[in-house]
């Protein structure tokens, strides 16, 4: 194959690893069977070895694509021990299983860990050297290992590429657009066409070692199309003839095939027949299923390897070319193909080999043959392969062993594997077959799983309803369906039933001592408490974390440990949250929990934005959109979008904020999720505020203040809108509808000793003071609120503070402690990035030193006729207040206008509110 260096595949072949070499890149090989993609895939395998890269290869077959990460395991036959143990525990038992080497306890473990797992292993490798995956023959990859390969393709970072064939059909569609890169251009595609003359007669001479003539080079070429391995096939069959146009050749390539297998005994043709059914495989294993010792199979397989159909390393036995071993079997005929699956399942033990076999070998109904595809199913479950249980249950239930029980277990295996759809079709059309009992509280159950997962929440409420009140004799079931209830509640805004459920979950976990359901449903209740205005119950939580089994695989709200970090922030301990939600956002990596990777993540973002890390905010939004494309539901979707809008809004990036945060709205109102929308409402809230659009403020919060005497909670997560809504009341005029807000902030902080609470509370009394007048009690809210902007590490906070304050101090007229303010509050902007809040506080600093400059100073009469003239009052009201004539009234009102530079009294107020007197 050296000779087609100059082809231009073989320009993309370099161009491929150099770029792997630096950074992610995938390079599919596609062409018709035969044209010589292997042929250049091993070669670019030898040029990568050759470039130092660290090559998992894999060359899959027919035999083998439905095997449980048979590919994988492949792939991770060159990583060594040394690195296999750098993995976290439950990563290092996924891979065990992979390889047949766990000692059957440990956690539960499934694709996601799996995949996880082998990321991490591409990641550690990319340190020492690039990295190169390369798989042979992609139509033929078992399920389980595409899903792994796919997961770890869109999430590779470093130095890692992903070399591939596949066989592309007439019409050129391709078969791999799971393979993607988490940018859209990585992918490029390269399609092998025939070959010239020239190539072809080089091809031949090298393989064969023998030339040929122009004339038959000419016609091998034109009974071949240019595809390589059948000029091949055919140059064999030509050799030693004299004549190619006297020949008797083959028709077609399946004719060739036949004609060169016709050439072999009927024991060499049933060892190739065994070979070929199995796929990559031993000479000692052919040996016992044809009940022949090893040496007499590596004889009667000695015709077959000098003719390269074969191809004999040490005791591994494969087919030269896939083509070869689809002939072998295509040819032997369905009666031939039959017994030799019925002596291969007497000959495997392992459950899942055995179990296909059995299946390719029964024309009917067999209860054994069921009863090893159950068993199977079960073993590649807890292999963490469920698509695979899956597809053997599937298998089952084709043979006849169509029953509700089983199609409930394949319902829960394509659930597991990600295939929520088929799960939904199994259940929905099974589900009037089941009479009430356990089955269907457990089909109800999942299919309520189902729902949630695509955001029918209040549908997976009746749905778990009907299971609590059918699954009476199954304890499990019901706490389970418990638990899903109280979380389904939660996210539906309906908290009293949320805990209802999680009580009642807890109290039949107790009675029946299941330690790992205590801690969830401690940690729900923990949760849910907290939202909804209760405190935090430190001995429930203690509780719940001395019993969390941190391996279990159960939703993010379940687990003590991201209660924990989820309360923190929410309290506004939010140093302690951060730490803690890194380990919980590792725990959730490790088990390829991508869903809770992203709630995890929301958290995070969130807390960094109220610590002021917007560049660490955006760091985490961002990953999180991307991760949301590929998990592909809306609710998630909406979620990374209400993460982004936030960090952005804060960032004072306003159209790019908007149009994240009006998505995520539109998304929640689809959904029906009311934190969502809540959360949406907010940031849109926050904006207009920002923009000092304090109408357009209050119309983007509107739902919120209809429903804010039901807002449950009294924490930082649920009332995060609320001085965004008092501010934009008060600066409209709507004093009497922000007090009992303001009042709700103060009583709640000092009932729960809230940091956050009582800062935002007395900033809102300055605002409302000041609105009325009473600037002495303004300035007092205002110190309390900076007093407790010292027990806070949320700067945004103290810095708006710091700009109230300013406000306030230059209406006192004490100009110098006004600009220190908005000074300290335009550094403070400035550091974390809030670009319009620090141009509004920069504006404030210039206006203040403006005022200060200017010098104006008013008489003491000139002083209190403009104060009285400001309230209302007419001249001749001024002039019998102060008992002094109308004219004295007029003059002096005169010379503060000439003072000051304006024409009217509502000029004279508006620099009387703004402290410039």
């Amino acid at each position: 194959m050296r000779s087609r260096l100059g082809r231009p595949e073989w320009r993309a072949i370099t161009t491929f690893l150099d770029s792997a070499a630096t950074h992610p890149s995938v390079l599919v090989i596609g062409g018709e069977a035969g044209i010589g993609k292997t042929t250049l895939w091993l070669s670019a395998v030898e040029q990568a070895r050759d470039s130092g890269f660290h090559v998992l290869s894999s060359r899959g077959g027919q035999a083998e694509a439905g095997l449980t990460y048979a590919v994988l395991a492949d792939l991770l036959e060159s990583v060594g021990s040394d690195v296999l143990d750098t993995l976290p525990h439950l990563q290092r038992v996924a891979v065990d299983r992979v390889l047949l080497a766990d000692d059957g306890t440990g956690p539960t473990t499934d694709e996601r860990v799996v995949a996880s797992a082998f990321l991490t292993l591409l990641d550690r490798l990319a340190v020492d050297a690039p990295v190169l995956v390369a798989l042979d023959d992609v139509q033929w990859l078992d399920s389980s290992s595409q899903s792994v390969v796919a997961f770890a393709t869109r999430r590779l970072r470093g130095r890692i590429g992903v070399l591939a064939t596949e066989r592309t059909e007439a019409d050129r569609r391709h078969g791999t657009e799971w393979l993607k890169l988490s940018r859209i251009d990585g992918v490029e595609r390269i399609s092998l066409g025939p070959l010239g003359r020239e190539d072809l007669r080089r091809v031949i001479a090298s393989k064969l070692g023998r030339s040929f003539s122009r004339p038959t080079i000419m016609r091998i070429g034109e009974l071949s199309g240019g595809n390589p391995f059948y000029a091949l096939e055919l140059a064999r069959a030509f050799d030693g003839q004299s004549n190619i146009v006297d020949a008797a050749l083959p028709g077609s390539l399946a004719d060739l095939v036949r004609s060169r297998l016709d050439q072999f005994s009927q024991d060499t043709q049933s060892v190739l027949l065994a070979a070929a059914s199995l796929g990559a495989t031993t000479v000692d294993l052919l040996g016992t299923v044809i009940g022949e010792a090893p040496e007499r199979v590596v004889e009667l397989l000695e015709a077959p390897e000098t003719g390269g159909i074969v191809h004999i390393a040490g005791n591994r036995i494969r087919f030269t070319h896939p083509l070869l071993a689809r002939g072998v079997y295509s040819l032997a005929g369905p009666v031939r193909r039959r017994e030799m699956h019925r002596l291969l399942a007497g000959a495997l033990d392992q459950p899942e080999l055995r179990a296909r076999h059995m299946a390719l070998a029964s024309s009917s109904t067999d209860p054994l043959t069921l009863l090893a595809l159950d068993t199977a199913a079960d073993a590649a479950r807890e292999r963490g392969a469920p698509a695979v249980a899956a597809e053997l249950t599937e298998l089952a239930l084709a043979l006849g062993g169509d029953t509700p029980a089983r199609r409930v277990r394949a319902a829960e295996h394509h659930f597991r594997g990600g295939e929520s759809l088929r799960s939904k079709e199994l259940l929905t059309s099974t589900m009037g077959s089941i009479p009430p009992g356990p089955l269907r509280a457990r089909a109800l159950n999942l299919l309520a799983a189902v729902r949630i997962y695509d955001d029918s929440l209040p549908e997976a409420i009746d749905l778990l309803e009907q299971a609590i009140s059918e699954g009476e004799g199954d304890q499990w079931l019901i706490i389970r369906s418990l638990m899903l209830s109280s979380f389904t509640h939660f996210y539906t805004g309906k908290l009293d039933e949320s805990l209802r459920c999680a009580i009642d979950a807890l109290d039949r976990a107790h009675d029946l001592a299941m330690p790992d359901q205590v801690s969830q449903a401690l940690a729900m209740s923990v949760l849910v408490k907290c939202m909804r205005g209760d405190g935090i119950d430190e001995t429930a939580m203690s509780r719940a974390l001395e019993l969390e089994d941190r391996e279990a695989d159960i939703p993010l709200q379940f687990r003590a440990c991201a209660v924990r970090s989820i309360t923190h922030a929410w309290t506004g301990e939010l140093d302690a949250a951060r730490r803690e939600a890194i380990g919980v956002y590792r725990l959730c990596l490790e088990r390829g929990a991508e869903s809770d990777v992203m709630a995890v993540a929301s958290h995070m973002a969130m807390a960094d934005v109220w610590r002021g890390d917007f560049t660490g905010a955006m760091t985490i939004a961002d990953e999180a959109v991307e991760r949301a494309e590929h998990i592909g539901t809306q609710h998630v979707r909406g979620v990374a979008l209400s993460i982004r809008a936030m960090a952005l809004a804060h960032m004072g990036r306003v159209d790019e904020a908007r149009s994240d945060a009006s998505a995520a709205y539109e998304i929640a109102i689809e959904c029906n999720t009311v934190q969502l929308a809540a959360r949406a409402m907010t940031v849109l809230g926050f904006l207009e505020v920002s923009v000092g659009n304090y109408e357009g403020a209050l119309t983007e919060m509107q739902p919120l203040i209809k429903l804010f005497d039901l807002l449950p909670g009294s924490e930082i997560r649920t009332l995060e809108h609320v001085p965004d809504v008092v501010e934009a009341m008060v600066n409209t005029g709507r004093m009497d509808e922000c007090e009992p807000m303001i009042a709700r902030l103060e009583s709640d902080g000092t009932r729960l000793d809230r940091p956050w609470l009582l800062l935002t509370g007395a900033r809102c009394r300055a605002m409302w003071c000041a609105a009325r007048g009473d600037l002495e009690g303004a300035l007092a809210a205002a110190d309390t609120a900076m007093a407790e902007s010292r027990r806070l590490p949320m700067p945004m906070e103290r810095a708006r503070t710091l700009l109230l304050l300013g406000r306030l101090h230059r209406r006192q007229r004490s100009k110098q402690a006004a600009a220190k303010a908005f000074a300290e509050a335009a550094r403070e902007f400035e550091r974390i990035g809030a670009r319009l809040w620090a141009e509004t506080a920069r504006g404030e600093v210039g206006r203040t030193q403006a005022a200060v400059a200017a010098k104006v100073t008013l008489t003491a009469t000139e002083r209190k006729i403009a104060e009285l003239a400001t309230s209302g009052m007419t001249n001749r009201d001024i002039a019998g207040t102060l008992f002094v004539s109308l004219k004295t009234v007029e003059a002096n009102l005169t010379q503060t206008y000439r003072k000051l530079g304006i024409k009217s009294r509502a000029q004279l107020a508006a620099k009387l509110a703004a402290g410039e007197l």
